[in-house]
């Protein structure tokens, strides 16, 4: 299958629910190799989705094609520093270089200002983290939460992004 012509753009709040429904899609996989089926982004309302995309610290970037939303990335922006986080491509078109295409079209998307990006996954996401270092994230830190170990990656970008 050939990759789609995608579309990056920022997810509004009509978009809520396919948003929620091509994240709860994606984070199966995830569940299954942390053996957690309550892992944030399968356990989140749709309200609790929509209050998330109105914070003015947060953005939200979707990959569409055509009218589907075929991935998302969320960003959450404090000072100098952005956190990539529920990163999501539907099940049907993974592999094929869309979270890829998302990862770079963060950076036109922040703040200027903005000094490092981090993002974390699990410690067990072997595919994730090789992804991330293979785009120039470098492994910082392990976090326990609960029953799941989190990997946390960060890329220096500069002085000034956006």
């Amino acid at each position: 299958m050939d990759a789609p012509e995608i579309e990056i753009r920022r997810v509004d709040v009509e978009h809520a629910g396919e948003l929620l429904t091509l994240r709860r899609a994606a984070f199966v996989s995830e569940a299954q190799v942390t053996g957690d089926p309550n892992i944030p982004p399968l356990t989140q309302t749709l309200d609790e989705l929509i209050a998330d995309l109105g914070r003015e610290d947060v953005i939200t970037l979707g990959a569409w094609d055509g009218h589907r939303l075929v991935g998302s990335v969320r960003v959450l922006v404090e000072g100098p520093k952005a956190t990539l986080g529920r990163f999501a491509v539907a099940p049907d078109v993974q592999g094929l270089g869309l979270g890829t295409q998302l990862m770079f079209a963060v950076a036109g998307a922040l703040p200027e200002g903005t000094e490092e990006i981090w993002v974390f996954t699990s410690q067990d996401s072997v595919q994730n983290i090789a992804l991330y270092n293979k785009h120039g994230y470098n492994h910082e830190f392990d976090q326990r939460t609960g029953d799941l170990t989190y990997a946390y990656l960060r890329k220096i970008i500069g002085e000034t992004a956006g």
